[in-house]
Protein backbone atom coordinates (compact mmCIF):
# COMPACT_ATOMS: atom_id res chain seq x y z
CA UNK A 1 0.00 0.00 0.00
CA UNK A 2 1.78 3.59 -0.68
CA UNK A 3 1.77 5.80 1.90
CA UNK A 4 -1.12 8.23 0.24
CA UNK A 5 -3.31 5.31 0.16
CA UNK A 6 -2.84 4.62 3.99
CA UNK A 7 -3.05 8.26 4.66
CA UNK A 8 -6.18 8.79 2.53
CA UNK A 9 -7.50 5.44 4.52
CA UNK A 10 -7.53 7.35 7.65
CA UNK A 11 -8.82 10.65 6.26
CA UNK A 12 -12.16 8.75 4.73
CA UNK A 13 -12.86 7.45 8.41
CA UNK A 14 -12.95 10.65 9.84
CA UNK A 15 -15.84 13.44 10.08
CA UNK A 16 -16.14 17.00 9.54
CA UNK A 17 -18.51 18.26 12.10
CA UNK A 18 -20.76 20.95 10.62
CA UNK A 19 -20.37 24.26 11.86
CA UNK A 20 -21.61 27.76 10.72
CA UNK A 21 -19.99 29.01 7.71
CA UNK A 22 -19.84 32.74 8.71
CA UNK A 23 -16.87 32.34 11.30
CA UNK A 24 -13.53 31.14 10.74
CA UNK A 25 -12.57 28.11 11.91
CA UNK A 26 -9.81 29.53 14.59
CA UNK A 27 -8.76 33.10 15.42
CA UNK A 28 -6.36 34.02 18.11
CA UNK A 29 -3.72 37.18 19.26
CA UNK A 30 0.14 36.52 20.06
CA UNK A 31 3.05 38.00 19.68
CA UNK A 32 5.71 37.69 16.82
CA UNK A 33 9.29 39.34 15.89
CA UNK A 34 9.28 41.85 13.28
CA UNK A 35 12.38 44.11 12.59
CA UNK A 36 13.73 43.39 15.70
CA UNK A 37 10.71 44.28 18.23
CA UNK A 38 7.90 42.45 19.27
CA UNK A 39 4.43 42.85 17.90
CA UNK A 40 0.75 41.76 18.42
CA UNK A 41 -0.57 39.41 15.55
CA UNK A 42 -3.85 38.54 14.35
CA UNK A 43 -4.21 34.70 13.52
CA UNK A 44 -7.25 33.51 11.60
CA UNK A 45 -7.73 30.14 9.88
CA UNK A 46 -10.51 31.00 7.56
CA UNK A 47 -13.06 27.80 6.98
CA UNK A 48 -12.68 26.78 3.20
CA UNK A 49 -13.65 24.76 1.28
CA UNK A 50 -10.65 22.44 2.33
CA UNK A 51 -6.83 21.81 0.86
CA UNK A 52 -6.96 20.05 -2.72
CA UNK A 53 -3.87 17.60 -1.55
CA UNK A 54 -5.59 17.01 1.94
CA UNK A 55 -8.51 15.82 0.18
CA UNK A 56 -6.52 13.40 -2.34
CA UNK A 57 -4.43 11.93 0.77
CA UNK A 58 -2.36 15.12 1.99
CA UNK A 59 0.41 14.97 4.65
CA UNK A 60 1.15 12.57 7.30
CA UNK A 61 0.71 15.27 9.88
CA UNK A 62 -1.92 17.30 9.04
CA UNK A 63 -5.06 16.98 11.14
CA UNK A 64 -6.10 20.84 9.90
CA UNK A 65 -8.06 19.61 7.25
CA UNK A 66 -11.03 18.48 8.97
CA UNK A 67 -10.99 21.99 10.24
CA UNK A 68 -12.85 22.64 6.72
CA UNK A 69 -16.38 23.94 5.75
CA UNK A 70 -18.73 20.85 5.63
CA UNK A 71 -20.66 22.83 2.83
CA UNK A 72 -18.11 25.02 0.72
CA UNK A 73 -18.89 28.48 1.94
CA UNK A 74 -19.90 31.29 0.39
CA UNK A 75 -18.07 34.59 -0.86
CA UNK A 76 -20.18 36.63 1.59
CA UNK A 77 -19.49 33.75 4.01
CA UNK A 78 -16.01 34.54 3.62
CA UNK A 79 -15.23 37.70 4.23
CA UNK A 80 -18.11 37.52 7.13
CA UNK A 81 -15.36 35.17 8.16
CA UNK A 82 -12.60 37.82 7.77
CA UNK A 83 -15.09 40.37 10.16
CA UNK A 84 -15.90 38.13 13.02
CA UNK A 85 -12.24 37.67 13.28
CA UNK A 86 -11.03 41.43 13.47
CA UNK A 87 -13.31 41.79 16.23
CA UNK A 88 -10.61 39.80 18.09
CA UNK A 89 -8.08 42.48 17.00
CA UNK A 90 -10.62 45.41 18.53
CA UNK A 91 -8.06 46.28 21.37
CA UNK A 92 -5.00 46.28 19.37
CA UNK A 93 -2.98 49.18 18.03
CA UNK A 94 -0.65 48.16 15.21
CA UNK A 95 -0.51 44.42 14.20
CA UNK A 96 -0.18 41.81 11.29
CA UNK A 97 -2.28 39.15 10.04
CA UNK A 98 -1.32 36.02 9.12
CA UNK A 99 -4.17 34.15 6.94
CA UNK A 100 -4.43 30.63 6.94
CA UNK A 101 -6.98 28.24 5.35
CA UNK A 102 -5.99 25.22 6.20
CA UNK A 103 -4.79 24.75 2.53
CA UNK A 104 -3.94 27.83 0.25
CA UNK A 105 -4.84 31.54 0.39
CA UNK A 106 -4.14 31.28 -2.93
CA UNK A 107 -6.02 28.77 -4.25
CA UNK A 108 -9.29 29.99 -6.52
CA UNK A 109 -10.61 27.32 -5.48
CA UNK A 110 -10.82 27.89 -1.60
CA UNK A 111 -10.44 31.86 -1.72
CA UNK A 112 -12.34 33.09 -5.07
CA UNK A 113 -10.15 35.94 -6.78
CA UNK A 114 -12.88 38.70 -6.28
CA UNK A 115 -12.92 37.78 -2.33
CA UNK A 116 -9.71 37.54 -1.92
CA UNK A 117 -8.96 41.15 -3.42
CA UNK A 118 -11.84 41.90 -1.24
CA UNK A 119 -10.36 40.49 1.79
CA UNK A 120 -6.66 41.95 1.67
CA UNK A 121 -7.91 45.17 0.39
CA UNK A 122 -9.86 45.49 3.73
CA UNK A 123 -6.94 44.51 5.56
CA UNK A 124 -4.85 47.54 3.71
CA UNK A 125 -7.71 49.76 4.68
CA UNK A 126 -7.25 49.31 7.89
CA UNK A 127 -4.80 51.48 9.27
CA UNK A 128 -3.59 49.39 12.44
CA UNK A 129 -2.19 46.73 10.01
CA UNK A 130 1.39 46.69 8.86
CA UNK A 131 1.74 43.89 7.81
CA UNK A 132 0.06 40.27 6.01
CA UNK A 133 1.35 37.17 5.75
CA UNK A 134 -0.70 34.18 3.49
CA UNK A 135 0.07 30.48 3.53
CA UNK A 136 0.26 28.48 0.07
CA UNK A 137 1.06 25.62 -1.20
CA UNK A 138 3.89 26.51 -4.35
CA UNK A 139 1.92 25.87 -7.46
CA UNK A 140 -0.12 28.44 -6.42
CA UNK A 141 2.77 31.21 -6.46
CA UNK A 142 2.27 33.49 -9.69
CA UNK A 143 3.06 36.77 -10.99
CA UNK A 144 -0.56 36.85 -11.65
CA UNK A 145 -1.55 35.97 -8.33
CA UNK A 146 1.10 37.60 -6.55
CA UNK A 147 0.43 41.47 -8.31
CA UNK A 148 -3.11 40.58 -7.92
CA UNK A 149 -2.33 40.57 -4.10
CA UNK A 150 0.10 43.63 -4.08
CA UNK A 151 -2.44 45.59 -5.60
CA UNK A 152 -5.08 44.74 -3.32
CA UNK A 153 -2.74 45.44 -0.36
CA UNK A 154 -1.07 48.56 -1.71
CA UNK A 155 1.53 49.72 0.90
CA UNK A 156 0.80 47.30 3.27
CA UNK A 157 3.72 44.35 3.83
CA UNK A 158 3.11 41.24 2.11
CA UNK A 159 4.59 37.81 2.58
CA UNK A 160 3.58 34.47 1.33
CA UNK A 161 4.23 31.31 3.89
CA UNK A 162 5.34 27.67 2.21
CA UNK A 163 5.08 24.89 4.12
CA UNK A 164 8.32 23.90 2.57
CA UNK A 165 8.95 20.98 5.47
CA UNK A 166 12.07 19.93 4.23
CA UNK A 167 14.57 20.85 1.57
CA UNK A 168 14.86 16.56 1.27
CA UNK A 169 12.15 15.17 -1.83
CA UNK A 170 12.93 11.77 -0.24
CA UNK A 171 11.96 13.04 3.28
CA UNK A 172 9.02 14.86 2.06
CA UNK A 173 7.90 12.15 -0.41
CA UNK A 174 8.53 9.18 1.82
CA UNK A 175 8.22 10.75 5.98
CA UNK A 176 5.62 13.65 4.88
CA UNK A 177 3.43 12.90 1.74
CA UNK A 178 3.63 16.53 0.71
CA UNK A 179 2.96 16.74 -3.36
CA UNK A 180 6.01 18.70 -4.22
CA UNK A 181 9.43 19.16 -4.55
CA UNK A 182 12.07 21.22 -3.03
CA UNK A 183 12.26 22.74 -6.88
CA UNK A 184 8.72 23.70 -6.50
CA UNK A 185 9.77 25.88 -3.34
CA UNK A 186 12.94 27.19 -5.29
CA UNK A 187 11.12 28.43 -8.26
CA UNK A 188 7.94 29.77 -6.17
CA UNK A 189 10.65 31.78 -4.13
CA UNK A 190 11.83 33.16 -7.17
CA UNK A 191 8.28 34.32 -8.24
CA UNK A 192 7.94 36.15 -5.21
CA UNK A 193 11.83 37.78 -5.48
CA UNK A 194 10.85 39.34 -8.71
CA UNK A 195 7.97 40.39 -7.05
CA UNK A 196 9.25 42.09 -4.08
CA UNK A 197 7.05 39.69 -1.63
CA UNK A 198 8.76 38.63 1.14
CA UNK A 199 8.93 34.65 1.45
CA UNK A 200 8.58 32.60 4.85
CA UNK A 201 9.11 28.51 4.62
CA UNK A 202 7.90 26.44 7.38
CA UNK A 203 9.87 23.38 8.17
CA UNK A 204 8.96 20.53 9.66
CA UNK A 205 10.63 18.57 12.85
CA UNK A 206 10.67 14.98 12.90
CA UNK A 207 8.49 13.80 10.84
CA UNK A 208 7.50 9.77 10.11
CA UNK A 209 10.70 7.32 10.12
CA UNK A 210 13.30 9.19 10.91
CA UNK A 211 15.14 9.39 14.23
CA UNK A 212 15.72 11.91 16.43
CA UNK A 213 19.36 13.02 15.18
CA UNK A 214 18.43 12.30 11.84
CA UNK A 215 15.30 14.61 12.05
CA UNK A 216 17.81 17.34 13.71
CA UNK A 217 20.75 17.13 11.05
CA UNK A 218 17.61 17.45 8.27
CA UNK A 219 16.53 20.53 9.65
CA UNK A 220 19.89 22.05 10.62
CA UNK A 221 20.95 21.16 6.65
CA UNK A 222 17.12 22.69 5.58
CA UNK A 223 17.75 25.99 7.04
CA UNK A 224 21.04 26.05 4.92
CA UNK A 225 19.70 24.93 1.46
CA UNK A 226 16.69 27.38 1.99
CA UNK A 227 18.63 30.53 3.39
CA UNK A 228 19.21 32.32 -0.11
CA UNK A 229 15.38 31.83 -0.75
CA UNK A 230 13.38 32.66 2.69
CA UNK A 231 13.72 35.65 4.90
CA UNK A 232 11.80 33.70 7.79
CA UNK A 233 12.25 30.30 8.61
CA UNK A 234 9.76 29.39 10.92
CA UNK A 235 10.55 25.51 12.66
CA UNK A 236 6.70 23.35 13.54
CA UNK A 237 7.63 20.85 15.70
CA UNK A 238 5.84 17.54 14.81
CA UNK A 239 2.72 16.58 17.37
CA UNK A 240 0.14 14.07 17.25
CA UNK A 241 -3.39 14.91 15.82
CA UNK A 242 -6.16 13.22 15.71
CA UNK A 243 -6.71 11.77 12.37
CA UNK A 244 -3.72 11.40 10.43
CA UNK A 245 -0.94 8.51 9.61
CA UNK A 246 1.40 10.09 12.35
CA UNK A 247 -1.24 9.11 15.18
CA UNK A 248 -1.82 6.05 13.35
CA UNK A 249 1.99 5.20 14.37
CA UNK A 250 1.85 7.17 17.47
CA UNK A 251 -1.03 4.63 18.48
CA UNK A 252 1.14 1.83 18.05
CA UNK A 253 4.16 2.77 19.85
CA UNK A 254 6.13 3.35 16.51
CA UNK A 255 6.70 7.42 17.38
CA UNK A 256 7.39 9.93 19.40
CA UNK A 257 7.48 13.60 19.13
CA UNK A 258 10.66 15.87 19.23
CA UNK A 259 12.77 16.41 22.78
CA UNK A 260 12.50 20.23 23.00
CA UNK A 261 16.25 20.01 23.51
CA UNK A 262 16.35 18.78 20.08
CA UNK A 263 14.84 22.40 18.99
CA UNK A 264 17.03 24.49 21.21
CA UNK A 265 19.85 23.06 19.88
CA UNK A 266 18.89 23.95 15.98
CA UNK A 267 18.14 27.09 17.33
CA UNK A 268 21.41 27.79 18.54
CA UNK A 269 23.28 26.01 15.60
CA UNK A 270 21.24 27.78 12.64
CA UNK A 271 21.33 31.33 14.61
CA UNK A 272 24.62 31.61 14.93
CA UNK A 273 25.15 30.48 11.40
CA UNK A 274 22.91 32.56 9.30
CA UNK A 275 22.38 35.25 11.97
CA UNK A 276 20.76 37.65 9.10
CA UNK A 277 17.44 35.05 8.82
CA UNK A 278 14.47 35.33 11.53
CA UNK A 279 14.25 32.35 12.94
CA UNK A 280 11.20 31.07 14.87
CA UNK A 281 9.75 28.09 16.69
CA UNK A 282 6.18 27.77 18.53
CA UNK A 283 6.18 24.34 20.21
CA UNK A 284 2.51 23.20 19.90
CA UNK A 285 1.30 20.92 22.72
CA UNK A 286 4.58 21.57 24.36
CA UNK A 287 5.13 19.32 27.39
CA UNK A 288 1.87 16.80 26.30
CA UNK A 289 2.58 13.11 25.39
CA UNK A 290 1.23 13.88 21.90
CA UNK A 291 3.33 17.33 21.77
CA UNK A 292 6.88 17.88 21.75
CA UNK A 293 8.48 17.35 25.51
CA UNK A 294 11.28 16.61 27.62
CA UNK A 295 10.37 15.44 31.67
CA UNK A 296 7.20 17.24 33.54
CA UNK A 297 10.16 18.90 35.05
CA UNK A 298 11.60 21.07 32.45
CA UNK A 299 8.92 21.34 29.65
CA UNK A 300 7.41 24.28 30.18
CA UNK A 301 10.70 26.40 31.15
CA UNK A 302 12.27 25.20 27.95
CA UNK A 303 9.33 25.67 25.45
CA UNK A 304 8.80 29.30 27.03
CA UNK A 305 12.54 29.89 26.35
CA UNK A 306 11.94 28.76 22.53
CA UNK A 307 9.27 31.17 22.70
CA UNK A 308 11.00 34.07 23.65
CA UNK A 309 13.60 33.51 21.73
CA UNK A 310 11.49 33.41 18.68
CA UNK A 311 10.00 37.05 19.70
CA UNK A 312 13.67 38.18 20.32
CA UNK A 313 16.25 36.59 18.12
CA UNK A 314 18.61 36.80 21.78
CA UNK A 315 20.69 33.38 21.35
CA UNK A 316 21.73 34.25 25.40
CA UNK A 317 17.69 33.18 26.40
CA UNK A 318 18.90 29.82 25.62
CA UNK A 319 21.67 29.32 27.16
CA UNK A 320 21.63 28.03 30.91
CA UNK A 321 18.82 25.64 30.81
CA UNK A 322 19.42 22.21 31.87
CA UNK A 323 17.84 19.52 33.62
CA UNK A 324 18.66 15.68 34.46
CA UNK A 325 16.38 15.12 31.33
CA UNK A 326 18.85 15.85 29.11
CA UNK A 327 21.40 13.23 29.46
CA UNK A 328 19.05 10.64 28.43
CA UNK A 329 18.01 13.16 25.43
CA UNK A 330 21.85 12.93 24.76
CA UNK A 331 21.52 9.00 24.67
CA UNK A 332 18.92 8.90 22.66
CA UNK A 333 20.47 10.84 20.02
CA UNK A 334 23.47 8.16 20.38
CA UNK A 335 21.12 5.36 20.19
CA UNK A 336 17.84 5.95 18.31
CA UNK A 337 19.04 5.44 14.87
CA UNK A 338 19.51 1.70 15.58
CA UNK A 339 16.10 1.42 16.26
CA UNK A 340 15.20 2.48 12.71
CA UNK A 341 12.67 5.49 13.85
CA UNK A 342 11.12 3.56 16.56
CA UNK A 343 11.19 5.47 20.42
CA UNK A 344 13.41 3.98 22.67
CA UNK A 345 11.25 5.56 25.58
CA UNK A 346 8.52 8.19 25.90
Amino acid sequence: MSLNKAVLEIRNRQRIKPSSNEYPAAVWRSTDHFNGETVDTLTIIFKTSGCWWGKAGGCTMCGFVYDSAKIPPQPEELEKQLENAMQKGERLERFMVKIFTSGSFLDEKEIPVETRKNILGKLAADERVFKVIVESRPEFVTDEILKSCSDALGDTSFEVAIGLETSSDNIRKNSINKGFTFADFTRAAEVAKNNNVAMKAYLLLKPLFLSEKEAMEDIVNTIDDVAGYAQTISINLCNVQNGTYVEHMWQRGQYRPPWLWSIVEILQRAKQKHPELVITSDPVGAGSKRGPHNCKKCSRDVSDAVHLFSRTQDLNVLDGLDCGCKELWKKVLDLDGLTYGSPIRD
